[in-house]
């Protein structure tokens, strides 16, 4: 008698991408973290100059590493039409697409970062300690685009754990580095600030060059190729970024609009400032614990839409917001608990450092499950359901219709400090969550599936 395997359970093909995908993302972040913790030994004023280095590196890394989400969701639409030559052609263009934008910006804003850090708002004393620090996190830039495009290629391809442990392997050797750099242990020089941003450079060389071994290496995954003349180039590249622009424009707006909530914590003074960032290091953590449902939803539901099937993409849509919702509360719940913790992670700081920060991660907990689902439905439902139009007006109505005013109300007009600029970005959230809701609502996969350009992509 002959038997038939049992079908995969659906909650096992989300599992399998979101685990790893997850952990990877804890790992990242655990990576900022730790040097927010190492340098926190230096004084408030040490977290501040990171942490507004950092959110000006954020913007930069996201909207650049878009490359690497439009590539995920192409690699799997071809994966799922069984395309490998597209695969191959498009995770190529996408590397040296990243590497080349990423080089014209990183370089220019190394060589004027002094001006440039005063010209987008910090003070002069955050400034001058975090220069050196913000030179060399953005020369770092490329790095990150190729880790962004490997990963992305590989998780599409059915290969999630190979991202997340060479990413643990990185934040191991960042952690180490940065113990050893920014305290000057044994031969290395004591070298503070700049020991961390030295730290964080090693690693993310570390991870770019072993993804790429990884991906194009012995095991074979993807052949190197690149488009041949001038029309295949600007065939596959059309296809690219056709599905990286909307991301792109929105990871744009949403970072610009992150950054002013820093500036407005920067006016409010160094104090806050700091407690805000360790509120945004701790939150990053457990929010990006949901972080892989957002790529099993751009890899399933691409694979769906590259094989035509319009009601897999649909179930697999309304299933992973389901569990988004679940992790949402669990992991928020989770994340409030940190708050009996930092006296202990930041002894140097002071009372009214932690006293911001605990106000920032009750308000910011409360609402986690709300910002899970935003990440699902606008960077990974909408852009597989080729609305990114409705992902860039849930983004810049959010952040400059609702957010950055309230958050000027609030916590200047008003006087409510920073607690009046926390509760600004939890509005933000909720006016975007009803945006990206009513959109998703309104798709419809069949047309997807049968569009010229969603066939054309799977070809």
């Amino acid at each position: 008698m002959s038997q038939t395997a049992a079908p995969v359970s659906p909650y096992r093909d989300i599992a399998r991408i979101a685990v790893p995908v997850s952990l990877e993302m804890v790992f990242q972040l655990a990576l900022g973290f730790v040097d927010q913790v190492i340098v926190g030994v230096l004084g408030a004023l040490a977290i501040a100059s990171v942490g507004f280095a950092n959110s000006i590196t954020f913007i930069f890394v996201l909207v650049l590493s878009t490359l690497g989400s439009g590539a995920a969701i192409l690699v799997a639409r071809a994966h799922g039409a069984g395309s490998y030559s597209h695969v191959s052609r498009t995770s190529g263009a996408a590397l040296v697409i990243g590497v080349l934008a990423a080089l014209l910006v990183s370089l220019p804003i190394a060589v004027v970062a002094a001006p440039f850090l005063r010209a987008v708002g910090a003070t002069p004393d955050i400034a001058a300690a975090g220069l050196q620090y913000f030179q060399i996190s953005i020369l770092a830039l490329p790095l990150v685009v190729v880790g962004a495009v490997a990963s992305g290629t590989l998780r599409s391809l059915g290969h999630p754990r190979t991202p997340m442990t060479v990413t643990l392997l990185a934040v191991l050797i960042n952690t180490l580095f940065a113990w050893l750099l920014v305290f000057g242990v044994g031969p290395f020089p004591e070298l503070g600030l700049v020991g961390a941003g030295w730290a964080t450079l090693i690693a993310q060389a570390f991870k770019a060059a072993v993804l790429l071994v990884q991906l194009y290496g012995p095991r074979g995954l993807v052949r190197w190729a690149l488009p041949l003349g001038y029309p295949e180039w600007r065939e596959t590249s059309r296809k690219l970024l056709s599905l990286t622009a909307p991301l792109t424009v929105t990871e744009l707006f949403w970072t610009v609009g992150t950054f002013l909530y820093t500036v407005f914590f920067t006016r409010l003074g160094v104090q806050e400032l700091a407690g805000s960032q360790i509120v945004n290091a701790l939150e990053g953590i457990f929010v990006v614990g949901s972080f892989g449902l957002m790529s099993a939803a751009m890899t399933l539901i691409g694979q769906a839409v590259g094989q035509g099937n319009a009601a897999l993409a649909r179930a697999r849509a309304a299933l992973i917001l389901r569990m988004g919702l679940l992790t949402g509360v669990g992991f928020g719940l989770a994340y409030v608990a940190t708050a009996l913790f930092l006296p202990r992670f930041y002894p140097q700081v002071g009372q009214e450092v932690l006293t911001v920060a605990v106000w920032g991660i009750l308000i910011n907990g409360a609402f986690q499950a709300v910002k899970v689902r935003n990440m699902i439905l606008g960077a990974g439902v909408l852009p597989s359901g080729g609305d990114g139009r409705g992902v860039i007006l849930g983004d810049v109505i959010s952040a400059f219709v609702v957010g950055l005013p309230a958050a000027y109300l609030l916590g200047f007009v008003l006087g409510f400090g920073a607690w009046g600029v926390f509760w600004a970005r939890i509005l933000e959230e909720l006016a975007k969550v009803a945006i990206f809701t009513v959109r998703a609502r309104k798709l419809r996969w069949e047309a997807v599936v049968s569009s010229p350009q969603a066939l054309a992509e799977a070809a």
